[in-house]
């Protein structure tokens, strides 16, 4: 009949198959926890797993509020993932301030962490690639998930070769915009280019070769997802912007969408909601948030009406 603790332990695959036999020394009851298998009596130990299934360290002084016992999640942001050290200013661990020879003397530390932080030339072209495309992003106001995705793109960019020739700041403006194409969000050429630290020709220069090279399943931009930013910063209501809406996907059903620029387009479709909605906007108005002329917004307005 097999006794409790072998019961306990008979699924456990890292117990040995003879732990419920008595202790060779002195046939004494042997024991098995999920570490060694000892006897209760002389303390001989038959076997031990090398490996401890326990927490790595305890926090007894935050224990109940914060349970965690790892750092940082690794992000794709930072040419290590994010598991280098980061040396502080001006408080220690606690909140302290520091004293002014200990701020020299961690700004010293600081001065020379940042010199080896980097094992190699590609090292250092990939962190300043990845903060560039982080920089772009968070000027763009994009979400954390489009901020990841494009430093992805430029890690993988990188590792294909593909900054050869090719300015690190263009490769990663490039990278934004590819990333905001695949996801099918309101951002422009124009406007990636406007934050970036290049001209527009070379961001479009280095996003047809990340296009042409990685294979990005970029889809081509359509009214409709330009006509919630548009009406947002027009301050219109929901009404309109689902009128709107609603016109944007009528024109590309029609083929009206197919060429011209798909702002205009969306342009068009909230000048018509809102004179539907009789709604006090101007043409010029929404040609100056759109960036398109006021002849271009008639133009387009003029065949969606005339649907």
């Amino acid at each position: 009949m097999a006794t409790s603790d072998s019961f306990d332990h008979r699924f456990d695959e890292d117990v040995p198959s003879g732990s419920t036999n008595g202790c060779p020394e002195c046939g004494g009851r042997v024991r098995t926890n999920s570490i060694e298998t000892i006897c209760e009596k002389c303390g001989f130990i038959l076997d031990e797993q090398p490996i401890d299934h326990g927490p790595e360290w305890r926090s007894f002084e935050d224990d109940q509020t914060n349970p965690e016992r790892t750092g940082a999640p690794l992000t794709p942001t930072r040419h290590d993932r994010g598991i280098s050290t980061e040396i502080g200013r001006k408080t220690d661990g606690k909140g302290n301030e520091l004293t002014g020879s200990k701020r020299r003397q961690l700004g010293r530390f600081r001065r020379e962490h940042s010199r080896g932080r980097f094992r190699s030339k590609r090292e250092r072209n990939l962190a300043h690639g990845l903060s560039e495309a982080s920089r772009i992003a968070s000027a763009l106001d994009a979400s954390d998930v489009i901020d990841e995705q494009a430093c992805d793109l430029v890690r993988t960019a990188q590792s294909e070769g593909l900054f050869h020739g090719r300015s690190i700041e263009s490769m990663a403006a490039g990278s934004v915009y590819a990333v905001c194409r695949c996801n099918q969000l309101p951002w422009t050429l124009e406007e990636v280019s406007a934050v970036s630290r290049v001209n527009q020709k070379r961001v479009e220069n280095a996003y047809r070769a990340l296009n042409r090279e990685l294979g990005l399943p970029t889809v081509p931009p359509s009214p409709q997802q330009y006509v919630p930013r548009l009406a947002s910063e027009l301050d219109l209501s929901d009404d309109v912007r689902r009128m709107a809406e609603r016109l944007a996907k009528q024109a590309t059903e029609c083929g009206i969408a197919n060429g011209p620029n798909p702002t205009g387009v969306a342009a068009g479709c909230l000048y018509h909601a809102v004179q539907k909605s009789r709604e006090n906007i101007t043409q010029q108005e929404i040609a100056n948030v759109a960036d398109v002329s006021p002849a271009t917004l008639r133009e387009r307005w003029r065949e969606i009406k005339r649907r």
